[in-house]
């Protein structure tokens, strides 16, 4: 019998009421995003949006690294890497990341206040550079000639106002899909145990990087700047860890999983709640 079904503190290694909080403050993080759409949504901000964009273009164009029309050319040469690059571009965001964090939070409950700060920190930071730097993304720039490969796999039109009530179409600086990314990547290659998954969970990040170039949806400056906000969210989330560290630590090693990987025997507390 399926061990949840036998021990269903498995899945609840801090209990329901805990459960309940990180989901509310998921909830209060992606409003605030949404919110970040209102501050956008007139003529004047997305002239700012475009005239953003030009820099980042120029600033490419003299770094020698505006790659996006070669990688966008490339998935499009691949059989088949295109609409990969856009069904991965839909699902890396929130498939894949809410799934690895409630793996997270069963299998190595001691670590996921840590890693659940680092996200909200980066969620934060990316946020202020969507209001004060608001960006339109490469597919938008006629100039540039890149398809929007998301709308081609899905057949959605992204102009559409009520799908854009649930996405800011000027957030391509920095790239939170990239932040998250490395968040989600770095977490698992740091607590996973084999040689193999630390390995796979490290190129995570990379995969990504390309997704978000051949989908038209980023520049590289983007990942850079993603990147880069990612690493300051798992900053302050450190030095939470300093102030609580048996609740906001990263916890490594044979003592660092959670009541949900114990072996027979009387339940033990999972740490304190977050």
């Amino acid at each position: 019998m399926p061990a949840f079904l036998t021990r269903p503190r498995r899945l609840l290694p801090r209990g329901l009421l805990d459960l309940l909080v990180q989901f509310a403050i998921v909830f209060v993080i992606y409003e605030t995003y949404r919110l970040t759409r209102g501050l956008i949504d007139d003529p004047l901000s997305a002239r700012v949006a475009f005239r953003n964009a030009e820099w980042i273009i120029d600033a490419e164009r003299a770094l020698r690294i505006d790659v996006e029309d070669e990688v966008q050319r490339f998935a499009e040469s691949v059989g088949g890497l295109s609409s990969v690059s856009s069904f991965l571009y839909i699902n890396v965001q929130t498939t894949v990341t809410f799934a690895v964090m409630a793996y997270i939070y069963v299998r190595f409950t001691s670590s996921f206040g840590f890693v659940r700060n680092a996200f909200v920190a980066t969620w934060a930071i990316a946020l202020v550079g969507f209001v004060l730097l608001p960006t339109a993304p490469p597919r938008l720039i006629p100039e540039l000639g890149l398809r929007d490969s998301v709308s081609i796999f899905t057949g959605v039109d992204p102009s559409d106002r009520q799908l854009q009530r649930f996405y800011n179409p000027y957030a391509a600086m920095p790239s939170l899909h990239c932040g998250i990314a490395t968040l989600v990547g770095g977490s698992l290659a740091l607590l996973s145990r084999t040689r193999a998954a630390r390995i796979a969970w490290s190129l995570y990040p990379v995969m990504v990087i390309f997704v978000v170039m051949a989908t038209g949806n980023h520049y590289l400056l983007d990942a850079v700047a993603g990147v880069l906000v990612a690493l300051a969210g798992a900053g302050v989330a450190w030095g939470c860890g300093r102030l609580r560290p048996d609740a906001w630590a990263l916890h490594r090693g044979p003592g660092a999983t959670a009541t949900a990987t114990a072996g027979p025997g009387p339940e033990r507390p999972a740490g304190p709640p977050a």
